[in-house]
């Protein structure tokens, strides 16, 4: 992982312990952002816990379902039941092993967030995204196609704050910047926020040029 991806991942979790109301200077009554991001990464390690027990979730399925298989083949079952068990089995097992190998990255994560570099850069981006939040979605909800912010799980729409910050202030080319958006959706996100995600910021790229 490169910083600038940890720094982003990270400021994502730090977005994430703040009220879509608060301001960069003040995201609470009696909280700075420094002991934000403590608590981002207290999240961030419940995060690598979670990932794995859905991992291990999935193996069991995946497994069950590869049984499914194998009883039904033995039973005479007609072979679209059995193939149909099979694939689902087998689905189940690559999503387990992906998951997996991504939530391997987390700890590595953990342990660089302590790095001044990382917590800077980190710190940075998420001052940028509450320091000009309205802005940011106004603009994004200009390229929705009738579709609305507010609308979006809450870590879809930090998703896609942080990528407009990457564009704006910290001079990302759009390639890299969507497809670092993408990222985070996979990992934070599903198959539906990562198609939105990497719709919208299309759009928003494309009206920028």
């Amino acid at each position: 992982m490169q910083s600038r991806t940890l720094a982003r991942e990270l400021a994502l979790l730090i977005l994430g312990q703040i009220s879509d109301r608060a301001s960069a200077t003040a995201p609470s009554a009696d909280t700075s952002l420094e002991v934000v991001l403590q608590q981002a990464q207290a999240s961030l390690a419940e995060h690598v816990r979670e990932a794995l027990d859905r991992s291990a979730d999935e193996l069991r399925r995946a497994q069950q379902e590869l049984l499914d298989s194998e009883l039904q083949e033995a039973g005479g079952e007609r072979l679209p039941r059995v193939r149909q068990h099979l694939q689902t089995g087998l689905g189940l097992g690559e999503q387990a092993i992906n998951r997996l190998s991504a939530s391997l990255e987390l700890p590595r994560l953990l342990l660089l967030a302590d790095q001044d570099g990382v917590r800077r850069d980190a710190l940075a981006r998420a001052a940028a995204v509450l320091r000009g939040r309205a802005s940011i979605d106004g603009r994004l909800d200009a390229v929705m196609e009738g579709w609305r912010l507010t609308r979006l799980p809450r870590i879809d729409r930090d998703i896609l704050r942080l990528a407009v910050v990457d564009l704006e202030t910290f001079a990302t080319p759009p390639a890299v910047t969507c497809n670092e958006a993408v990222e985070l959706a996979n990992r934070y996100s599903d198959e539906q926020g990562r198609r939105m995600i990497n719709g919208v910021l299309r759009r928003f790229t494309t009206a920028k040029v």
